[in-house]
């Protein structure tokens, strides 16, 4: 008995696809018996299994314990909720030893997928790879070998997390906390119920939208990073003169965020803000952040005390960096934000608002005087667009060459982030689709445009031109 997957459901940091053409309960039954092939030769025998609000989740979930059951793997089901509450269950129960989330993240409504926890450890990569191959050659454990078939059992987890959350505040003056005005937007996503038990536990005044789990998304489309999602979020702010407002992607591991003016605090920018927080705390941390964030956070980083280390773009990659280093706290630019400082390390969007409250009440600043002192830059969104996967990378390693030629200031962590007296621009190559993805930032706009002339020269010295906004 073999399985092939589609070839572009198994991604690098997670497995993803479209219900119904490229991803089915076929495929879920078939991630159960190779994840849990490998976890039963690692030692493992019982998996956290969770879903999110989409519509096609549970019918995944239930193929998915099938698969894990076959091969003797005993399920704990955690019911529906944010990846981050599955992590949660994963990293504090000492009988479990990996963890499986069904979720489409911030994809459209008809997509789905996996994010997988191996023994406490992030697993991507390579270890994806291994499951498509254990699936296509039958490898996985049958018969005898697979000994009795395992069982599942029903685990109530979300009262135990949110309490959990909640000790983010630890120690401030609850009293202080009590006249904060806050808005929240879960967009229909998994973290809405969360959300409902965590503000009822918090301090101050709680304006809530759209915490009722709804697959279609009816209201806006839950991914934070994209500001016309923030739209009903910043009329709340404003008609209610909010201190701030909080937003969260599908699956409630990504955090976006508006001061009480409306200005979008964007994830390199929420990095600033905990950073200052984090370093009175920790003196001398190291804080990791992707290559697409901000300079002024590295400056900041620097400023404050702190070891920035810039690092690879994609959740996986930077918790795997954190636990070789043992950084307190790093972020993407994406919105995932990792506490391993008074938390277990793994990417939050909730307890990160809850250290958004801290943050402010410890700084005594409000977030909207903590945006307002940020440096006025000029940057560019994600610029993404379409390339044939079998020439990203080359681009990518032909653009590379060329800089280094010319002496230019260039940093190789992940694709190529070039330094002018500008600012910086930055090309990669994205890892889960056929995309390049470039980003620039100056102190202004003739600045800008020099650097995106820059983008553009390269781009045509390897005969491609920017083109076509690529979706994500």
């Amino acid at each position: 008995m073999t399985h092939s997957f589609h070839s572009t459901v198994l991604r690098e940091y997670d497995i993803r696809g479209i219900i119904g053409e490229t991803l089915g309960a076929q495929d879920a039954r078939a991630i159960g018996r190779a994840y849990g092939t490998l976890l039963r030769a690692d030692g493992g025998t019982r998996v956290a299994v969770g879903y999110d609000g989409r519509l096609s989740s549970p019918m995944l979930e239930e193929a998915l314990v099938e698969g894990l059951n076959d091969v003797g793997i005993y399920a704990v089901r955690v019911g529906m909720g944010p990846t981050p509450m599955l992590y949660y269950a994963e990293a504090s129960a000492e009988d479990v030893h990996g963890g499986i989330q069904i979720t489409g993240s911030h994809n459209p409504a008809n997509y789905n997928g996996f994010k997988i926890v191996f023994r406490g450890r992030p697993f991507f990569g390579a270890d994806i790879q291994k499951l498509g191959e254990i699936a296509r050659e039958g490898s996985w454990l049958t018969g005898e070998a697979a000994g009795p078939r395992g069982g599942s059992e029903h685990r109530e987890v979300l009262t135990a997390y949110i309490a959990r959350l909640t000790e983010g505040l630890a120690g401030l003056d609850r009293e202080k906390l009590s006249t904060l005005r806050i808005g929240w937007d879960a967009g229909n996503g998994a973290a809405g119920p969360a959300l409902e038990a965590l503000t009822k536990l918090l301090p101050g005044e709680h304006h809530l939208l759209f915490t009722d789990v709804d697959g279609h998304f009816p209201n806006h489309h839950p991914d934070p990073t994209e500001e016309k999602n923030l739209a009903d979020l910043r009329r709340l702010v404003a008609e209610k003169k909010l201190d701030f407002g909080v937003a969260f992607d599908g699956d409630g591991d990504r955090i976006g965020a508006i001061d009480g003016q409306g200005r979008i605090i964007w994830g390199d920018q929420l990095l600033m803000i905990y950073a200052k927080d984090l370093l009175k705390l920790v003196p001398g941390a190291m804080i990791i952040a992707d290559v697409k964030a901000s300079q002024a956070l590295f400056d900041h980083v620097r400023e404050h005390g702190g070891k920035p280390l810039m690092w690879n773009t994609g959740h996986s990659l930077i918790k795997s960096k954190m636990k070789e280093t043992g950084a307190p706290l790093a972020g993407e630019m994406s919105g995932h934000v990792f506490f391993a400082h008074d938390y277990f390390g793994f990417d939050d969007a909730l307890y990160a608002a809850v250290r958004l409250i801290a943050a402010s009440a410890r700084l005594g600043k409000s977030v909207t005087e903590l945006r307002g002192a940020m440096p006025p830059l000029v940057n560019t969104p994600e610029l993404r667009f379409q390339v044939d996967e079998s020439r990203k990378f080359a681009v990518v390693g032909e653009v590379k060459e060329r800089l280094s030629a010319s002496g230019a200031d260039v940093d190789a962590t992940d694709g190529v982030r070039v330094s002018t007296a500008d600012g910086w621009w930055l090309l990669r190559a994205s890892n889960t689709q056929d995309v390049l993805v470039a980003r620039a930032e100056s102190s202004d706009q003739a600045g800008l445009d020099r650097l995106l002339a820059q983008i553009d020269a390269q781009l045509a010295a390897s005969g491609l031109e920017r083109g076509e906004q690529a979706g994500h």
